[in-house]
């Protein structure tokens, strides 16, 4: 057992996920009620440890009513002083920073550090470690494409949201006889996306690992029309691209905001509209998927994360992130998961039932 351990810091980092809180609530009552330990949330993520210091003391009473509550009551940054870029294959990082966080970890009388946050906070977790910052990382993020986790808490509000809104599309869909395209998150790859077709009866789903040819995806509905079942529905992941081709980005009008992934379900569906003539409809979930109050497994999840990530620290077990794997919590070591991406394999069983149900992906194998 770690020996000293007086003082953790805490922070949250990326963007907000549905359970975030439900982890502060675990990392202060377990290290406050099992190890006596004092905790001290950092706000604005690692940004909080730079300049005067954005820093407060949580007790048990400060997380008391957090357990349903969506967002982080202590901030989050996407973006700040801490972000690590790769130029020519190398990392980049803002030197200055690391050191001023490092130095002042230390002057706050850190022990320990519960870092909550995605690939991106985790591999600045993974850096601020070399210079002796002493860490732990949660695993956040609803597009569950962290490497090393099975599930990453905020993944099934997410879906179930999703699906949700799957459901109430379909009677307006058949009503007036459309074809509606529901666009979901889904960067880099297309886990929300699959399984909430599959959970919302969806036609087709498009997915950043499978591109498509949209032809594909017109025969689905022309098949559909011809058997009587005059419309269609459709999920999107914001990642998708077409066969051939590249993601679809929105500009944002401003030369200092660089334009943000988005319009794909309006691409397709406006080709779809031509080549089939149906009439077609877009809705577009965007950080609904991010918000609100976390699902009751989010909530274990969060809760079992937060416990964990206190008695890793407890075992010495720095620099490692806890995961949940074949329905056990674990660690891995941080520098095993970050910069890699959970993708959905062509193979994946979830692909193959999808196929079975007789839903498209539009790709070679449809």
């Amino acid at each position: 057992m770690a020996l000293g351990i007086r003082r953790i810091g805490v922070l949250t980092g990326g963007g907000d996920a549905p359970g975030l809180n439900a982890v502060l609530r675990a990392v202060v009552k377990t290290a406050i009620r099992a190890y006596g330990w004092e905790v001290v949330g950092i706000e604005d993520s690692f940004e909080g440890l730079l300049g005067q210091t954005n820093t407060r003391r949580l007790t048990v009473e400060d997380v008391r009513g957090l357990l349903p509550r969506g967002g982080t009551i202590l901030g989050s940054v996407n973006k700040g002083a801490f972000v690590v870029e790769m130029i020519e294959g190398r990392r980049v990082i803002n030197e200055a920073a690391y050191r001023e966080a490092a130095e002042n970890y230390r002057r706050l009388g850190f022990d320990a550090l519960v870092v909550i946050g995605g690939d991106g906070t985790q591999l600045i977790a993974h850096e601020i470690s070399k210079l002796g910052v002493r860490v732990v990382g949660v695993p956040k993020t609803i597009d569950n494409d962290l490497v090393g986790t099975d599930l990453t808490f905020g993944f099934d509000t997410a879906l179930d949201i999703a699906t949700d809104a799957l459901d109430r599309l379909h009677t307006t869909a058949e009503s007036h006889d459309r074809v509606m395209l529901l666009e979901v998150m889904g960067r880099h790859v297309g886990w929300i996306a699959l399984q909430s077709g599959i959970a919302g009866g969806a036609d087709a789903i498009l997915i950043p690992e499978i591109p498509f040819h949209l032809e594909k995806i017109a025969a689905k509905v022309r098949e559909r029309e011809a058997a009587g079942r005059k419309f269609s529905i459709i999920v999107v992941a914001e990642g998708a691209k077409p066969a051939g081709g590249t993601e679809i980005y929105q500009e944002t009008g401003s030369a200092q905001k660089p334009a943000r992934l988005g319009g794909i379900a309006e691409r397709v569906a406006r080709d779809l509209s031509r080549i089939t003539g149906k009439d077609t409809r877009v809705v577009v979930l965007g950080h609904l998927q991010r918000g609100g109050s976390p699902t009751s497994f989010d909530r274990v999840l969060a809760s079992c994360y937060g416990s964990a990530a206190v008695r890793a620290i407890a075992q010495e077990k720095f620099g490692h992130i806890v995961s949940w794997s074949s329905n056990e919590i674990a660690t891995v070591l941080m520098e095993d998961c970050v910069e890699k991406t959970k993708s959905v394999p062509a193979n994946h069983y979830l692909v193959g039932t999808a196929r079975d149900l007789g839903i498209t992906f539009g790709g070679e194998e449809d």
